[in-house]
């Protein structure tokens, strides 16, 4: 690896080459480019531990990215030469030696969690972040097609699965029985709750709403570049991860943004993407994916602690990842805390600020809203942001047209409601 730290082994200009180390990874940021190659593991969980596998994950890694990031992900590299003098070359040379991910390099300041930190983000980027995920999981391949579905992708089993290893990887590593009484709460609620909604589970997977989607989409894997949306790094190493129900990718965003202190914004996300998807019926899983994404960041924290523990301490971090795992815990378990179910309507004429007056009530009760226009255009097979051009009592605004809109926001006014109701 000391090799490829010379900017002669590069094909392109290259002044100091910079290494960052993940426990899977090896990243170098060369000039204006970073390559990203796997490490020889084998954790279970992935398998990197042979040279045509690495070279396969680096070919999925870049087929699964360029959906989302094309500007970001640009090529499966090879390294030739030797361990003592590497040098970078096409993708297709046989005498690789290994393989690496050619990407472009972009500013850490433009990622969605550092600007969040130094207050650069704004809901207007929320909005666009909704944007680009529906406009995502609308064009990505769904369960119902071809093997995936004989793959056993979004069972209730597939699933349960994950959200198990998670109370039986934090378990081993508690410090008391405090702890340890907050997880079995969890892990009680947990399995009561897929119970329940196994049902639906298959029902969503049948339907299609199962897909290959990022699988990891929280802030730290979202970029801001000149203006536009750039996600990366979906999981490219377990297909099972990334070929979930569309209900747990954006759980995932909204449970991120409220563990950044951020919940208002997370509401604001949830009802951007459901205004373009109309898939409303995710509320009636939304708790469980919620409590299950806050799991997954409390696991994490806690194995980093465990796994590092002297070195954090020497950084001062021990206490602050400890933190975060009681952070992610606290959330979790509020998430699984009875709600208090209201419906508000208002009403005036198109224009009247309705949308408006309203996204502050969004945000701060993190509620979901129903627009009639926005439904009456779905209707319609209309986008959103559609002019109809219909003149009233006429097409979209005909009463017949009305009675329809009226009566499908009847139906899921009375389906949130009966959910949350449920949940008390």
């Amino acid at each position: 690896m000391q090799g490829l730290l010379q900017a002669r082994a590069y094909p392109h200009e290259v002044g100091d080459v910079e290494l960052i180390e993940t426990h899977i990874s090896t990243v170098l940021l060369a000039g204006k480019f970073a390559y990203k190659i796997k490490k020889p593991v084998n954790l279970g969980f992935l398998d990197f531990s042979s040279l045509p596998l690495r070279r396969h994950y680096c070919e999925e890694e870049l087929r699964i990215n360029r959906r989302l990031a094309p500007r970001v992900y640009l090529d499966v590299v090879s390294i030739l030469g030797s361990a003592d003098a590497p040098r970078i070359g096409p993708h297709d040379a046989p005498e690789a030696i290994e393989y690496a991910v050619k990407m472009q390099r972009f500013e850490q300041s433009a990622l969605l969690d550092r600007m969040l930190g130094s207050g650069e983000l704004t809901p207007q980027h929320l909005d666009a972040l909704a944007a680009s995920v529906a406009a995502f999981h609308s064009g990505i391949g769904r369960s119902v097609a071809g093997g995936a579905a004989d793959a056993g992708y979004g069972t209730p089993a597939s699933i349960e699965a994950p959200m198990l290893q998670n109370f039986e990887q934090i378990r081993p590593l508690l410090d008391n029985d405090e702890e340890r009484a907050a997880l079995a709460r969890l892990e009680e609620w947990s399995r009561a709750a897929h119970a329940e909604l196994s049902p639906l589970m298959e029902e969503r997977r049948r339907a299609g709403y199962v897909r290959e989607c990022h699988g990891d989409l929280h802030l730290g894997n979202i970029t801001w570049i000149d203006g536009e949306i750039q996600v990366f790094d979906c999981i490219e190493f377990n297909p099972a991860l990334r070929w979930i129900d569309v209900a747990s990718e954006i759980a995932f965003t909204v449970m991120d943004l409220a563990a950044r202190g951020k919940p208002a914004w997370g509401a604001r996300f949830l009802n951007a993407t459901l205004e373009i998807t109309g898939d409303y019926a995710v509320l009636r899983l939304f708790k469980y994916y919620l409590v299950y994404r806050a799991m997954v960041r409390a696991k994490v924290a806690r194995i980093r602690a465990a796994q590092t523990g002297a070195e954090l301490r020497e950084a001062g971090l021990h206490r602050t990842v400890l933190a975060d795992y009681a952070e992610h815990i606290k959330l979790a378990t509020s998430y699984t805390l009875p709600g208090q179910a209201a419906l508000i309507i208002t009403r005036g004429v198109s224009g009247s600020g309705k949308t408006t007056a309203t996204q502050p009530l969004v945000e701060q009760l993190g509620a979901v809203r129903l627009r009639s226009d926005v439904d009456r255009k779905r209707l319609h097979r209309l986008p959103r942001e559609a002019r109809s051009h219909a003149a009233l009592n006429a097409e979209l605004y005909a009463p017949s047209a009305s009675l329809a809109t009226y009566a499908e926001l009847r139906r899921l006014a009375d389906d949130m409601v009966k959910t949350m109701n449920a949940e008390r």
